[in-house]
């Protein structure tokens, strides 16, 4: 082995290593400039939420098996990349449900969402608009249509419609006009929550909306004081949209209509114009049948693991689904997705476009509206690398083909064709 010759290091070459940043006045910024995942922002927004608040985003039912077995789902699958193509021009633009988007993403309909941070759904649709993707409001959302608006008048809003039984259908049909006053496009009604599901994570931390003052509460401010005082300085929390003195989780859960069936998607086509979506399902039959009675599209969707435990993985739903509904059927997904590459893979299978719920919360935990915009642009730089290294020019050129499901795969093709 060759010695080492040693010599006294030069001035020069020390200053040319030293970059020692100073912390600039922008928290924000500096918080969120190592953040190079949404995994990262995830960590972030734990150390600055309160547990009650954070874990009602991270957890989901029951042995959260839905939830884990769709992020497995995404985790195993494989790409098949080509190489020696001419990736120079990478578009991931797109038009859903009248919308033209950015890249295929949309905000999910989130509940509560003031309660992770207090610029909430205002916050969340001023990011969206910027990065030119479409913000869903949820019926319980923690601000107004009206303010969603307000706040982001240039970009793209679809309303989340839970179907009530409050005054008949009244209030459904208040929320609708409402929306189609505000100049939200499309309409989402979600159908797969006839009953709660049971979120054991809530259960356990003794979550409450909004959230409690106690001892315990008092403990968990006493290292994340913005959230605190953002909290207690800001307009109570409240269901903008259904009365905003409801308090409660089981208040809420009376407003909903446990006899909806399929018949009643003939009076959403009646009382909506506009694209209209049932988002919760999750068969390729159940999917079949709401184009027969009428819809424009359908979400696969499991509510993100929150709902029915052991509930089947969107992913592995949605290349049957598109097979059954042809090409002119609108179909978005959620659940489980975590990253650009993500969103690549369903979209090779068969997706128009996926919702990020979770993804988009952690953001919005870490820094608000910053940290959504942040966690919107992880999405858009991983999508384009995934794009250029599988050798694709454009979103709209992904097939199946792009895509295996179980990374195990193509070693079993090999080993079949060494035999």
């Amino acid at each position: 082995m060759a010695p080492l010759t040693h010599r006294l290091p030069a001035l020069a070459d020390i200053a040319g290593y030293l970059h020692l940043e100073l912390p600039s006045s922008d928290r924000r910024a500096d918080r969120l400039k190592k953040a190079a995942d949404i995994w990262d922002l995830r960590r972030i927004a734990r150390r600055r939420t309160p547990k009650g608040p954070f874990e009602y985003v991270d957890g989901a039912a029951e042995r959260e098996l839905s939830l884990a077995r769709s992020r497995t789902a995404y985790e195993e699958l494989s790409f098949r990349p080509g190489v020696l193509r001419n990736v120079e021009d990478i578009t991931l633009e797109t038009t859903v449900m009248g919308s033209k988007l950015s890249m295929p993403l949309a905000i999910a309909p989130t509940g509560f969402t003031r309660m992770m941070h207090a610029e909430g759904e205002v916050g969340g649709s001023r990011a969206a608009a910027k990065a030119g993707v479409a913000f869903t409001l949820s019926t319980m959302g923690t601000a107004t249509i009206e303010e969603v608006r307000q706040a982001a008048p240039e970009g793209a809003h679809w309303f989340q419609l839970y179907l009530t039984k409050a005054e008949g259908r009244g209030l459904s049909e208040d929320l609708m006009r409402r929306a189609k006053e505000a100049g939200f496009t499309a309409l989402m009604v979600t159908v797969d929550c006839p009953v709660t599901g049971a979120r054991h994570r809530d259960t356990r931390n003794g979550m409450t909306f909004p959230p409690q003052l106690t001892w315990k509460t008092f403990l968990d401010a006493s290292y994340r004081p913005e959230w605190w005082l953002n909290f207690l300085s800001t307009e109570p929390l409240g269901f903008a949209n259904v009365g905003g003195g409801l308090k409660s989780f089981s208040e809420i859960g009376k407003l909903f209509d446990r006899t909806l069936n399929f018949e009643d998607l003939a009076w959403l086509r009646r009382n909506w114009d506009g694209p209209l979506l049932v988002k919760g399902i999750q068969t390729t039959e159940d999917a079949v049948r709401c184009m027969d009675e009428g819809m424009d599209g359908v979400v696969l969707s499991n509510h993100g693991g929150r709902q029915l435990d052991r509930a089947p993985v969107p992913l592995y739903t949605l290349p049957q689904t598109r097979e059954a509904l042809g090409e002119d059927a609108t179909i978005l997904l959620d659940t489980g997705v975590m990253s650009g590459a993500d969103v690549v893979a369903a979209c090779a299978l068969g997706a128009d476009a996926v919702l990020i719920g979770r993804a988009y919360l952690y953001g919005l935990m870490a820094a608000g509206a910053e940290g959504v915009s942040h966690a919107l642009e992880i999405f858009r730089n991983e999508m384009e690398r995934a794009l250029g290294l599988m050798g694709v020019d454009s979103i709209h050129a992904l097939t199946p083909e792009h895509v295996d499901l179980d990374w195990r795969t193509a070693a079993r093709e090999y080993e079949r064709a060494r035999r």
